[in-house]
């Protein structure tokens, strides 16, 4: 049984942050197709970088290095931009879906996901996943509002400069509700 060792948080950012940011130079200097096929590379590279440090692929970045291989995939073979600015929308409409889909048949995926550094009530974690799928929707529809009505290269730097610190700016939000929250242990009660 293989062991999995933590990856410092500075190097996950990069790796997480790393691709898009490529992506954004990529695009300004070589233009969308270019920067697409440089964007799966550096995808590739960063997954790879990821489980060779930890031995293991989390599922949030494997389904997005995923449809960005299947969309960006498709905006070479096809020379159409449009399933690379999709894909966003796509993403984040999967990500609310299953967070909902987990509330609906009682599965809290946000808890799976956190639970070893956040110990909290079933209740706060209903809210918290409820919180992040409206996010997730509303990201979706920012992505289409913006690829639909800007230009590319004002569509790029919305997916850098736009969702990262609007999702990083969220999750810190989210901070005092986490606090509120928080157990010591395991069970269910709420730390008065």
């Amino acid at each position: 049984m293989a062991t999995h060792r933590r990856i410092n948080p500075l190097l996950k950012l990069a790796l997480d942050l790393g691709p898009l940011l490529v992506f954004f130079a990529a695009n300004a200097r070589f233009g969308i197709f270019v920067a697409t096929g440089i964007f799966m590379a550096t995808m590739v590279a960063a997954l790879a970088v990821g489980v060779a440090i930890e031995r293991r692929i989390s599922p949030m970045p494997l389904i997005t290095g995923l449809l960005v291989l299947v969309f960006g995939g498709l905006t070479l073979w096809l020379a159409n931009e449009i399933f690379i600015k999709i894909k966003p929308t796509i993403l984040y409409t999967m990500f609310a879906t299953v967070l909902v889909g987990g509330l609906l048949t009682g599965r809290l995926f946000i808890k799976l996901l956190l639970e070893s550094t956040v110990q909290m009530p079933d209740p706060a974690w209903r809210t918290l996943t409820w919180r992040w799928a409206f996010f997730f929707v509303v990201l979706a529809l920012a992505n289409e509002f913006v690829w639909r009505t800007f230009s590319t290269d004002t569509w790029v730097a919305f997916k850098v400069w736009g969702v990262f610190p609007a999702t990083f700016l969220f999750a810190l939000a989210q901070t005092p509700f986490l606090l509120r929250h928080q157990t010591d242990d395991k069970s269910d009660t709420v730390q008065q």
